[in-house]
């Protein structure tokens, strides 16, 4: 996401940091005139392009930038400074209700993702420990009903439809009113209305909502907005807050929107704050919006915090303390590599998880796709448990034989290699290694100090060894 806007600031601030110690008010202004181009090829609001500039650049060219010690470091915190304003503040909370269910009331164009995001809300919600119910209000789109019941299936979920006890031949506003008295009566304490969309808005549509959020007087209305159409979204967003109580924002496909228009424009357009973005397909990527964080990624310096909390909801803290102890050792093997990048995959897309961590967003000779693994993982399950033991008896016959069975090129199974071996190396530096470690996943085990003199000799002296033998198999 963001890839061509990140791609553009980047080259700003190089050429900003190129001018040296000095700054004049005449290089901020040439480099700002890059960064409105940019944002207006990435599709953001011609409106908020121009106050974005302006208070960019009053702040650029005040004396605490050209004047300070490194100005080209001060501009990147102006503009990172504006962009969270630009999003911000940060309001992921939801309305709920004292008593009684919380009713959420859930509006949108048709196709941009609002049943399958009701999916993922209430996947959100019971992980909170809440006991949701599905009400399938949509009844102009065809499947629309059956969509909302297999997703109420995999969530096991229950789904308040038109096929229901005493809700045949309802309209949508009787419907949803309906469920809300079901919810009571089997204390589900969220109630989320997938309501109907069209291909564009028109009257029946926002006069079906309006009657809907009459009857209901739901306490969360929530504007679903595909923000791979860019502009497109930011002004039927803008049309549904001047017909609806809109109180949020979600932005679904953001993963597939290299641009990043939306997610900049809406909430200054609608004034109403961005609650959750969906970052891909299953169920489970329904993330909290935090402004603050998606502006260090669109200036490529990651999000580390992110990424800790996805590793902390997948990685396994005694798998990570032997795989930490092991690392210690130098005795990783390729089926801890293996197992390792099986955890990692279930964080997300590579591609999602490097733009993530700083220095690597934007790196385009990194690949990084998820076909990549997939070479990986067959090349490695294609191998002996010996070769996986000791990758240093492979040789030219053997990485044949792999190649053939993995469905690969010997080029491949090489590469693998490298790969592994780069990896093992970078890995070998134990103090900072454990202490990632130990950001990713607290408690699992105790810094390690730093080598002595002697435990580096120790090391070196081992590793020639283990070459020589290498050497030896290979023969």
């Amino acid at each position: 996401m963001f890839e061509s806007l990140t791609g553009s600031l980047s080259n700003f601030f190089r050429k900003v940091g190129g001018k040296g110690k000095k700054l004049t008010e005449a290089d901020i202004k040439e480099g700002l005139r890059t960064v409105r181009m940019s944002l207006l090829e990435a599709d953001v609001a011609l409106p908020v392009v121009r106050e974005f500039i302006e208070k960019v650049t009053v702040k650029a060219i005040g004396a605490d930038v050209l004047t300070a010690v490194d100005p080209s470091q001060q501009i990147v915190k102006v503009v990172h400074d504006e962009l969270i304003a630009l999003m911000g503040p940060v309001d992921t909370r939801i309305n709920y209700k004292a008593e009684g269910p919380t009713v959420i009331l859930m509006a949108g164009l048709q196709g941009s993702g609002k049943t399958t995001t009701c999916g993922k809300l209430v996947h959100y919600l019971k992980r909170q420990g809440h006991k949701p119910l599905l009400v399938a209000a949509d009844l102009q789109r065809p499947a629309a009903i059956e969509q909302l019941k297999v997703l109420g299936e995999q969530l096991d979920t229950p789904v308040f439809s038109t096929s229901s006890e005493g809700a045949a031949g309802m309209a949508p506003p009787e419907l949803c009113a309906k469920a809300i008295e079901f919810a009571k009566t089997n204390k589900n304490d969220v109630v989320i209305l997938d309501t109907a969309g069209r291909l564009q808005i028109d009257e029946a549509l926002m006069n079906e909502l309006a009657l809907v959020n009459e009857r209901t007087q739901p306490d969360e209305v929530f504007l679903v907005v595909d923000s791979m159409v860019g502009q497109d979204a930011v002004n039927s967003a803008k049309v549904f807050n001047q017909k609806l109580p809109i109180s949020g924002v979600i932005l679904t496909k953001l993963d597939g929107d290299s641009r990043g228009g939306a997610a900049l424009s809406v909430k200054s357009i609608t004034g109403k704050p961005i609650k959750f973005v969906g970052v891909g397909e299953k169920l489970d990527r329904l993330e909290e919006f935090h402004p603050e964080r998606m502006a260090t990624r669109i200036l490529g310096m990651g999000d580390i915090v992110s990424l800790v909390e996805k590793a902390q909801e997948v990685l396994d803290k005694d798998q990570a303390a032997l795989f930490q102890d092991k690392m210690i050792k130098d005795s990783l093997t390729l089926d801890d590599f293996l197992t390792q990048l099986r955890a990692v995959k279930k964080m997300g897309s590579f591609k999602d998880l490097l733009g993530m961590i700083p220095g690597f967003a934007g790196m385009k000779e990194l690949d990084s796709s998820d076909e990549s693994f997939a070479t990986v993982e067959a090349v490695i399950c294609s191998m002996t448990k010996e070769e996986r033991a000791n990758p240093g008896i492979i040789g030219t016959a053997r990485k044949k034989r792999i190649a053939a069975g993995s469905g690969t090129t010997v080029n491949d199974v090489s590469h693998l290699m490298k790969e592994f071996e780069r990896v093992t190396k970078h890995l070998s530096n134990f103090s900072k290694a454990a202490n990632f470690m130990n950001k990713m996943v607290p408690g699992a085990s105790a810094p390690v100090k730093a080598m002595s003199m002697e435990q580096k000799k120790a090391l070196k002296k081992k590793r020639k060894q283990e070459k020589m033998n290498k050497k030896k198999n290979r023969r």
